[in-house]
């Protein structure tokens, strides 16, 4: 068998392929838990259809969309130049921990919780920002790779992290968790009904899913960006600088990623724990890539991820499942998008097939 590059790739199954991939997902899903004695239909409804099936369930699924949006409209921007970065994670941790300092120093206040509030939020996206910052001059001055030193930095921003919950930030009344001290509910983003958790960062993220859009499609900076992602020796003869663009697409991400941290402090958590994340930034890389770097299929892929993360919970609730459920899910997503893509670009052949034509697909 040999492996031919196809000379027109589909681009109706470019779009379908994701579809296809999540219905790939949900077969296996369903034969694997009935491996294991579990009624398959009964799990994938627990998975899929029971937590979106009252208002409160969709307001969850929402209330987890948001930092996933946030951290893969930033990463979505790097990938557009070609920028690998993997380290939203560590951006995420680090927006979180710097907003939770300031909105920690801030609990104590009577008066001025709006301004401490804002303080916090562009607090961590200073953090954030400063974090992604690390992997745009290790690149820019000593040309390392932006895939190994942003990885190599969430593991280190990790142990700041759970170094900042065991001392500095520790709660004394907090029977020696580590963890800080609980917000004030006047530091709390503001929810946008009384009856759910939902809060304001949702038409923040969204509104920087529309801002990406305008900024690729319609801006002489969107411009630049994509000639750099395409050839940055072509960026160079065109007069656009290579270092400015890749510091902005890192500092750009990094400030997302960082507002998506401080906002999961200030939003359903109220402090900060050494469990801040439940991967957000790993997964928003999956988020861009099943929504195809598009704005809309951003969205809709980071609302179906989101529900892989509230159908996870589900299912260690009502089944007794482990939690890694939802990284098999997600895992078995990609594995399928990356399958669906290879043979979208490209086609197998049996020994002593005639090679295609030119202008076959």
């Amino acid at each position: 068998m040999r492996i031919e590059r196809r000379a027109a790739p589909s681009r109706r199954m470019q779009v379908l392929s994701p579809l296809l991939a999540l219905v790939a997902t949900g077969l296996t899903g369903a034969a694997i838990f009935a491996g294991l004695g579990q009624p398959p239909a009964a799990v994938m409804y627990a998975f899929f259809i029971a937590p979106v099936r009252d208002l409160y369930g969709i307001s969850e699924l929402l209330l987890k969309a948001t930092p996933l949006l946030l951290c893969a409209v930033g990463l979505s921007l790097c990938f557009r130049a070609r920028v690998w970065n993997i380290g939203a994670e560590g951006q995420f941790i680090l927006g979180a921990l710097g907003g939770g300092v300031v909105a920690l120093a801030c609990n104590e206040f009577s008066a001025g919780f709006g301004w401490a509030l804002l303080g916090a939020s562009v607090a961590g996206m200073l953090a954030g920002t400063a974090w992604a910052g690390i992997v745009a001059l290790l690149r820019d001055r000593f040309d390392c790779s932006e895939i190994l030193t942003s990885i190599m930095l969430n593991y280190i921003a990790l142990q700041l992290l759970l170094w900042a919950v065991h001392g500095p930030l520790k709660d004394p009344a907090g029977f020696n968790f580590p963890e800080s001290a609980l917000l004030v509910e006047e530091l709390l983003l503001p929810t946008l009904h009384p009856d759910y958790r939902v809060h304001i960062g949702l038409p923040i993220a969204l509104l920087a899913a529309a801002g990406l859009w305008l900024l690729m499609a319609r801006s002489l900076l969107g411009f630049q960006v994509r000639v750099f992602g395409e050839s940055a020796r072509t960026a160079g003869y065109a007069g656009f600088s290579s270092r400015v663009l890749l510091w902005f697409v890192l500092a750009a991400c990094g400030a997302l990623a960082g507002l998506a941290g401080a906002f999961e402090v200030l939003g359903p958590v109220g402090q900060v724990t050494p469990h801040l994340s439940a991967g957000y930034g790993f997964s928003a890389i999956i988020v861009v890539f099943l929504g195809r770097n598009h704005p809309v299929g951003i969205v809709l892929a980071g609302l179906l991820f989101a529900l892989t993360f509230i159908g996870g919970e589900n299912l260690q609730i009502e089944f007794g499942l482990p939690r890694s459920i939802t990284q098999m899910f997600q895992g078995m997503l990609l594995f399928y998008l990356l399958a669906a893509d290879f043979l979208i670009n490209h086609r197998l052949r049996l020994p002593g097939a005639a090679p295609a034509l030119a202008g076959e697909r």
